[in-house]
């Protein structure tokens, strides 16, 4: 055990202080033995997101004066090309698990053209709560939301009687050697999340019954977990995949 007055125990207390206080930055601390561990060394005073709804609604041409001025990041262009290419081949029914605020799917609208016939089901994910029911559904779309679910994709996988025909992932954590479960600081609050071992996710999905289609490594926001081992390793990726 660290002495309190050690230089690394003074670090770790100034970063501490700097996690809890963190309203901008993507920050990372600790490690734990799971989702439920890391959520009970929470302090009471964090705030993380807490619930899940599901909003359906057709795709419209409507715009506000707000949607004008969404932007793509150069991280959402891979899964863009995915999105586009499965209404392009007839998908219609998309499950946007994590998408709270509607962003990615105001912005995405925008850019593909509106297609009125694309039915986009909106789960708002808080405090890593499972999202709708995406059985049936054409396409199933995570955008960073699969670090903070309670459940693993393979385990959500296998609790759906139909699986979607395709999944695509974007800004996903994950670890080229083993899976972390820490806590993550940024403007959304503090929530416990999963770094997953990189080889796993795609072994359960594979095991799942889907083949990769395409995969990447998003470039721009780091990870770094400071004082655990490995702790700089982790990275976000994405992916296509098709159920066979």
């Amino acid at each position: 055990m660290l002495s309190a007055f050690t230089p690394a125990a003074r670090l770790q207390t100034a970063y501490r202080r700097r996690f809890l206080e963190n309203r901008a930055d993507n920050l990372f601390m600790g490690s734990f033995t799971d989702l439920i561990a890391a959520r009970a060394y929470m302090p009471q005073s964090t705030v993380a997101m807490g619930g899940a709804t599901a909003v359906s609604r057709k795709s419209s041409s409507t715009r506000n004066a707000k949607q004008g001025n969404l932007q793509i990041r150069c991280n959402d262009y891979p899964a863009l090309f995915w999105i586009g290419r499965s209404v392009a081949e007839g998908m219609r029914n998309v499950v946007d698990l994590g998408g709270y605020i509607g962003a990615t799917h105001e912005a995405f609208e925008r850019l593909l053209g509106s297609p009125r016939n694309v039915n986009w089901k909106r789960c708002d994910l808080t405090g890593g709560d499972a999202g709708p029911d995406a059985s049936d559904c054409d396409l199933l779309y995570l955008a960073g939301s699969l670090p903070y679910l309670p459940m693993r994709l393979g385990e959500v996988l296998a609790l759906l009687p139909i699986k979607p025909k395709r999944i695509v992932l974007n800004d996903t954590a994950v670890h080229p050697e083993r899976t972390i479960y820490t806590l993550n600081s940024s403007r959304f609050g503090v929530r416990p999340c999963r770094i997953q071992h990189h080889d796993e996710l795609l072994a359960e999905l594979t095991d799942a019954g889907y083949r990769r289609r395409d995969h990447w490594r998003n470039e721009g926001p780091t990870i770094e977990v400071p004082f655990v081992e490995g702790g700089a390793q982790p990275y976000y990726a994405g992916g296509c995949f098709d159920r066979d």
